[in-house]
């Protein structure tokens, strides 16, 4: 592992222990087993390393969406894609984000970061509502708009519509955080739930 790619790894580990806020520079080099100007070689500060790590967060996320066959940030893109997949496979695609969101380690413990510092820190509350809240709720009300119009899907309020599925996966994520060992359980709850969305409201042929 190279080292630039080890001060972001343990940087992380740090963050989602302490906190972003109680750790220094001088702690992620000693963690890389390194002197802080020569982790300074590398980031110019702190904040260069945690911008470092949401672009390897933002990377990690594009090739799972692909592996998916879907993009996961373009919603217009996205809604012709699931305008003719099945349930089995709107599910597969569903369960796929989700285990890669409870597993992946830098997401895990960049989720983890961010719970310890949203009481704390102005900045970090609102990245954590942005990630986690505000951003997929606006991709997910989009493309369920546009597969209302696309006859695809009832036309209700695609913002409802939009709470009703992502509220439930977001709460079931944080429940495997918590007690891993329901991960199994909490799992089928999920494909029962995207199931029971699809069916809900998915448009009735004439």
């Amino acid at each position: 592992m190279n080292t630039k790619r080890k001060i972001l790894d343990e940087a992380l580990n740090l963050f989602s222990e302490k906190g972003y806020g109680n750790v220094y520079v001088a702690q992620i080099a000693e963690a890389v087993g390194i002197k802080a100007p020569s982790l300074y070689k590398h980031y110019k500060s702190k904040q260069d390393i945690f911008s470092a790590i949401l672009d390897e967060m933002k990377c990690s996320y594009d090739k799972q969406a692909a592996s998916l066959n879907m993009n996961g940030n373009n919603a217009e893109a996205d809604a012709e894609i699931f305008s003719v997949v099945s349930e089995d496979e709107l599910v597969k695609m569903g369960m796929g984000l989700f285990m890669y969101f409870l597993h992946d380690e830098y997401a895990q413990k960049f989720r983890k970061m961010l719970t310890i510092e949203q009481f704390r820190n102005p900045e970090l509350a609102e990245l954590f509502t942005k990630q986690y809240a505000d951003e997929p709720l606006s991709y997910q009300a989009a493309m369920f708009t546009m597969l209302g119009m696309n006859g695809i899907l009832k036309e209700q309020d695609s913002k409802i519509m939009a709470l009703q599925f992502y509220a439930p996966i977001y709460m079931l994520l944080t429940m495997c955080d918590r007690q891993p060992e329901r991960e199994a359980e909490l799992s089928k709850l999920l494909e029962q739930h995207i199931r029971q969305f699809s069916r809900i409201y998915q448009k009735e042929e004439s």
